[in-house]
């Protein structure tokens, strides 16, 4: 299994929705989008195999990794989509209150620069409410980045560790973010990123604003963060009309292209594998 498959506990889930239970998930044949991208779908430096199939979230992701020169490509909707299928409403929504504020981050090759105190003035200055402030495993474990965000009075969270060939993840990392997004009312970033599509389709108001900040040799094959203020202009800015941002978000998160857990099982080839009983 390519070891992307397993950041986030993406294979975890996938494997729970298809019946084979929370051990340690097969492996899956092919590469499955790890994260919202506006490339073909793919990560930037990861080893890919040639010919090996790429499970993307998108139609529109399928179509630019074809304009491209990939073959073998099927849309099938993010593991994200998969979860709400299997948390519809596990458990009941409380009242919802305040807004979840993910910071853009760094992760093991590249860090980012950026002025979290004028971040930090910027959101007090606009949410209305409590704000919790979800910081990335790699921002987390820097006690001086994590400092200013809890001396500024917000509550500060992780979700967890993606992992790392195939070491350390964490299967119920998107588990503890949706359970995190269904307590708030807001979701916020100044970046649009997969935490915003995820808070959307979890039922948060949609946010998108502040200093983007600078990833440390970031590539800028696909266009950068000007091509997406460009294209999705309509979730940027402190109020963002929800109808469209819920349109926007079905369509980036594949929702209408997700499988049945038996079609799933077949493109992951898994389709020999027995289910397990309940």
């Amino acid at each position: 299994m390519h070891h992307a498959n397993h950041f986030y506990g993406h294979a975890h889930v996938l494997a729970r929705y298809c019946g084979l239970g929370d051990g340690h998930p097969p492996r899956i044949n092919g590469y499955v989008q790890h994260g919202w991208n506006i490339g073909d779908g793919l990560a930037p430096g990861h080893p890919y195999a040639e010919f090996t199939p790429s499970l993307l979230w998108s139609e529109q992701t399928r179509r630019r990794a074809w304009s491209v020169g990939r073959r073998n490509v099927v849309t099938v909707g993010a593991p994200f989509a998969y979860l709400l299928s299997l948390r519809p409403q596990d458990p009941p929504e409380a009242e919802r209150a305040g807004t979840i504020w993910y910071p853009f981050h760094g992760w093991e090759g590249q860090h980012v620069k950026g002025d979290h105190k004028e971040l930090i003035a910027r959101i007090r200055a606009t949410e209305p409410g409590p704000v919790t402030v979800c910081l990335y495993w790699h921002e987390y474990g820097m006690r001086r980045v994590r400092r200013l965000y809890e001396n500024a009075g917000f509550r500060v969270i992780c979700h967890g560790y993606r992992g790392h060939w195939w070491k350390d993840t964490d299967p119920l990392f998107l588990d503890k973010q949706l359970t995190e997004l269904r307590r708030h009312k807001r979701v916020a970033s100044n970046r649009l990123t997969s935490a915003i599509f995820y808070g959307i389709a979890a039922g948060c108001e949609p946010a998108v604003y502040g200093d983007p900040m600078i990833l440390a040799a970031e590539d800028p094959t696909f266009g950068g963060t000007a091509r997406i203020r460009r294209q999705w202009p309509e979730l940027h800015g402190e109020s963002v009309d929800l109808p469209t941002a819920v349109e926007i978000a079905r369509a980036e998160l594949g929702t209408d292209h997700r499988c049945t857990p038996a079609e799933l099982r077949e493109l992951l080839g898994w389709a020999n594998l027995q289910e397990e009983k309940s």
